[in-house]
């Protein structure tokens, strides 16, 4: 690709309602031979040669559904083309991909699943050959993002899958607003320990479970992180040490050098005061003859 934003809707077009033989030259031409595919139901990994794995699953999806169309978002008619948004990370070459299809399976009656998701891709840059075109991008890997009450449609179709999500959702959101109501003393606990408003019991406790959570969130390649930078410091701190103690040692030694002087030139002194008398007594003798 030389223009991911511009070429993107076409490369989808041809990946779900082209021809087998459009969508395996479509995969070979934007796809790396290592690229992985994620799905909710299938995972490639990357590896060199990697990409069969996506012709495989690309093959099998025609297969399942010969006619793939899509529902604009929001208004529920059905156009020959997906509706697509993208956003585009060009800093880091990863293009978001919102995309609304629906998925029919020929050979399960009734089958219709109409579904939203959002398509991570990550690209890599691939210099070709040619002068004109030396920095194209192509996708290294293809993550689909589905909502749980987006994918359980492909094996719980007919509005099944959709009530056994959503009695979930409204279980699980009873029970949020349960345990909040049970925990709400902890809750008040933390805005006082915000504040500085808790006594020592309470202030032992809440640096307890920061303690914890420290531990877990730095967990990993941060806390090896987190251990290298006090490596670090803990060497700068040796080292200033060491230049502390030189400086003292040779501010000893400068002081002892200046106290030895002195006490020589004071000798001196004395020494010469008495050779001074002894040529004033010598000079005061008289000859006798």
């Amino acid at each position: 690709m030389d223009d991911p934003v511009r070429e993107i809707t076409d490369i989808v077009l041809r990946l779900t309602q082209g021809s087998p033989k459009t969508q395996a030259q479509t995969i070979n031409q934007y796809f790396t031979p290592n690229a992985s595919f994620t799905h909710p139901f299938c995972r490639t990994g990357s590896f060199e040669g990697s990409r069969w794995l996506i012709h495989a699953i690309f093959r099998w999806y025609k297969i399942m559904s010969p006619r793939v169309k899509a529902q604009v978002n929001g208004i529920g008619t059905i156009t020959p083309q997906p509706q697509i948004k993208y956003t585009y990370d060009e800093a880091n070459l990863i293009l978001y991909v919102s995309i609304s299809q629906i998925f029919a399976i020929w050979f399960v009656p009734f089958h219709r699943s109409p579904v939203t998701l959002t398509t991570k891709l990550q690209l890599t840059r691939k210099p070709t050959s040619t002068r004109l075109a030396t920095n194209k991008l192509y996708i290294q890997s293809q993550e689909d993002l589905y909502q749980v009450d987006q994918f359980v449609r492909f094996f719980a179709p007919w509005g099944v899958g959709d009530a056994v999500v959503y009695l979930w959702h409204f279980i699980a959101t009873i029970g949020c607003v349960v345990l909040s109501i049970i925990f709400a003393p902890f809750t008040r606990l933390e805005e006082r320990y915000a504040e500085g408003r808790v006594g020592r019991v309470e202030e032992v406790f809440m640096k307890g479970v920061e303690g914890i959570e420290e531990r877990r969130l730095t967990d990993g390649a941060e806390r090896r992180a987190a251990e290298g930078l006090q490596e670090v410091a803990e060497g700068v701190r040796r080292r200033l040490e060491r230049d502390e103690a030189e400086r003292r040692e040779l501010e000893g030694m400068e002081r002892a050098g200046v106290s030895s002087a002195g006490s020589l030139w004071s000798d001196g002194s004395r020494v010469g005061s008495r050779d001074c008398d002894a040529l004033q007594q010598f000079g005061n003798m008289q000859v006798v003859t």
